[in-house]
């Protein structure tokens, strides 16, 4: 219906049809087309423009016999902002972890349902990892690869297991920040394969062993995967799912 990348065509949607009858060995149980720009809350024309070209096509395929077809088109955003998309059944994507599929869609459903209280949807994902070694360098020491960053002042080093290989950015050196003990700890220095450098001199008693929120809350702050996208020039959905998949997932009640 305008997504172009799967699925069959309009004005091939018959002739696909007439095969379909004449096969007893599948059975069509849905019908459903997917949304190109449904999170684009201030331009809706293209996603109403697929909606009508889906329900021409079901009614096509009602025409040819196929009348009880489960019909399905929504996901996470065309689920929060298109009521006339939810047909029989929706796809909530994104949205079910939590997360908005885009901040103008966020808007729109705030503007939408006043009556909802804020924060609507509420991230059900926290990613953590520890402190492997503490350190004292002087100041004017150059950090990590390439020297990227040079110390001020006498600092205090943690350093992390974690880096590009588990999904946490290189685009970050130097620009993202971690939590521990309730405070935020920058990245110094590049982002290695599988390790990174934080700078927790203002921050006391950090040990061993500590915990470290990269995604998620801890105390008053949080860091969010939004602002880890907007920081490396990318979208949520990407930061969520380059997470290493060999990371364990311990599920809380």
């Amino acid at each position: 219906t305008g997504m172009n990348r799967q699925g069959i065509l309009q004005g091939q949607l018959t002739k696909f049809l007439e095969a379909l009858q004449k096969s007893s060995h599948v059975q069509l149980e849905a019908v459903y087309t997917h949304f190109a720009s449904s999170d684009d809350a201030a331009h809706p024309d293209y996603t109403r423009q697929q909606l009508h070209t889906f329900e021409q096509m079901v009614k096509q395929m009602q025409h040819l016999g196929f009348s009880k077809v489960k019909r399905h088109a929504a996901n996470s955003a065309a689920t929060l902002l298109y009521r006339e998309a939810h047909f029989d059944m929706v796809r909530v994507g994104i949205s079910q972890y939590g997360f908005w599929p885009s901040s103008e869609a966020e808007v729109a459903f705030q503007k939408a349902h006043p009556e909802i209280p804020t924060p609507a949807l509420k991230p059900v994902l926290t990613w953590k990892t520890r402190v492997v070694q503490v350190k004292e360098v002087p100041a004017g020491s150059f950090i990590s690869y390439g020297g990227t960053y040079r110390t001020t002042r006498p600092t205090r080093l943690a350093i992390l297991p974690i880096g590009y290989s588990d999904g946490y950015d290189r685009h970050l050196s130097n620009v993202g920040y971690v939590l521990i003990r309730g405070q935020r700890a920058p990245v110094r220095g590049r982002v290695c394969m599988n390790l990174v450098v934080v700078d927790v001199t203002d921050i006391p008693n950090v040990q061993l062993d500590d915990e470290v929120v990269l995604i998620g809350q801890q105390g008053n702050e949080q860091v969010t995967a939004d602002q880890l996208a907007r920081w490396i020039g990318t979208i949520n959905y990407e930061v969520v799912t380059r997470i290493n998949w060999q990371i364990p997932r311990i599920v809380v009640p």
